[in-house]
């Protein structure tokens, strides 16, 4: 699930905090990126228990309004749909989901005023009213309306964005990359795999754990010939007014550049000078893609770059 672009913008957030704290323990660092790494998977996870609470919420809703002291007609018979959802009993007994949270002890129970206002919009939404409305009384069409829920009322959902960076401060540039995960499994759930069906791994395989863990480490222990080449071709300009964020960026770009040569050139290239645009100046962009694309046929020359 967490795939390269998330990673290499974990290993520039953890490499931006050892400059800044100074402390230069290299293992300390190493732990806080794979924490920082872990605590994106609890995101996913987080994400999948949400629907489950929404679903459980309104449970009780209609069971407290069952109860009270003159139920009307509608309290007494209120339509279930939403409670006895398919895809959500399915979710609710998925064996890997329940390990997880168990494991990790993930849970909303103290995010309840959240988790109702979210209710709301959900239950004012045309998605909620079609979901009604729709004659198709089947698991797809369940799973469908928390599909589209989950694509047109949580994604891009500024309540939701702000909640989370208040809950962790390892969200804040997670949010958006985890939902489209999240969506790709609701879109994957199949009746018939019931509870057994799997949810995606925390890294597509072993080799991109080692990815993170290696340039993390290469973009360190070679600092100084990677900020000796960066210092080599920005002599034109003052060396203080080249943004700190700019010259991690360029580190963390050579490192994989230098270290990684299944990855094609113009592949790093692209994702470091994409990173820039968000995480640096406006600017950043045209800066760090021509100081690395003269670093790079320098590299060609002194015949230490083979890869195209």
């Amino acid at each position: 699930m967490i795939n390269r672009i998330l990673i290499r913008i974990k290993v520039l957030q953890i490499m931006y905090a050892y400059y800044l704290n100074g402390n230069n323990d290299l293992k300390t660092a190493e732990n806080e990126l794979l924490f920082s790494l872990q605590k994106s998977y609890d995101l996913y996870h987080y994400f999948l228990l949400l629907l489950i609470d929404l679903t459980n919420l309104q449970g009780r809703k209609v069971d407290n309004r069952r109860h009270k002291y003159r139920p009307s007609d509608d309290d007494l018979n209120p339509n279930m749909r939403l409670i006895n959802n398919r895809f959500i009993a399915q979710l609710s007994a998925n064996e890997s989901l329940l390990h997880y949270v168990n494991e990790r002890k993930l849970s909303w129970d103290n995010d309840q005023d959240f988790v109702k206002s979210l209710l709301e919009q959900i239950l004012s939404s045309d998605i909620y009213a079609a979901y009604m409305e729709n004659e198709d009384d089947s698991y797809e069409t369940d799973k469908e309306f928390w599909r589209a829920v989950f694509k047109h009322l949580v994604c891009g959902n500024e309540m939701i964005v702000d909640h989370l960076e208040d809950k962790s401060i390892y969200w804040n540039d997670d949010i958006e990359i985890v939902q489209t995960f999240t969506l790709k499994t609701i879109k994957r759930f199949s009746e018939e795999e019931g509870g057994g069906q799997s949810l995606l791994p925390m890294f597509k395989d072993q080799e991109d754990r080692m990815f993170a863990i290696k340039l993390f480490r290469e973009s360190l222990l070679h600092e100084g010939e990677y900020r000796e080449r960066i210092n080599k071709h920005t002599k034109n300009w003052e060396t203080e007014r080249v943004a700190h964020i700019d010259l991690i960026i360029m580190q963390v770009a050579l490192a994989e550049i230098m270290t990684f040569p299944s990855i094609p050139v113009n592949v790093s290239l692209n994702e470091y000078i994409d990173t820039a645009k968000y995480y640096s100046t406006p600017k950043s962009g045209t800066f760090i893609n021509g100081i690395l694309d003269a670093i790079v046929d320098e590299l060609k020359k002194e015949k230490l770059l083979l890869k195209h």
